[in-house]
């Protein structure tokens, strides 16, 4: 379904109350396309997803008939750049359809974003984010916690960037 699909609603986050189904968002995504995580760091990940990650973000949910099936996280603008992706998962039932694609339009758009990493070993949203315009500007060995994934970084260009 294309991105401008009418049963495709993109909403804030209604809040704490929403995190459960968030988290299992979370986890079908991120089953069907992170092979590469250990299982060790999956646990991990997960556990922080609502305590400490969804509430250093603005949330936005994409929910078709009532039920979400993606969401992007965004923090603040840093100085002298825009805002930055932080998260987006959709359910692994619902890829394809066109939710990350309006995800990431909302966010852009509405939210400022300008920025975004992503897994090396996840080419799949390398190949999304660069087909949407972001280009890759540096790389790091290792992820923000220090493990073993490399990340891509990746930014609009400032002439595709929406003022």
């Amino acid at each position: 379904m294309p991105a401008s699909d009418p049963r495709l609603a993109i909403r804030p986050c209604l809040g704490p109350e929403e995190y459960p189904r968030l988290v299992g968002i979370w986890r079908s995504a991120v089953r069907a396309t992170h092979g590469f995580l250990a299982e060790e760091d999956f646990v991990r990940i997960e556990s922080l997803l609502a305590p400490a990650y969804f509430p250093n973000v603005t949330l936005t949910v994409a929910e078709r008939a009532g039920e979400p099936v993606g969401f992007a996280g965004v923090s603040a603008p840093e100085a002298g750049s825009g805002a930055g992706l932080e998260m987006l998962f959709v359910a692994n039932a619902a890829r394809g359809t066109g939710v990350g694609s309006a995800l990431l339009a909302e966010v852009v758009e509405r939210q400022g974003v300008t920025r975004v990493d992503v897994n090396e070993q996840n080419p799949g949203a390398h190949g999304f984010y660069r087909s949407r315009g972001f280009a890759q500007v540096g790389r790091s060995a290792l992820d923000g916690d220090g493990r073993p994934y490399p990340i891509l970084h990746l930014e609009l260009p400032a002439r595709a960037v929406r003022g």
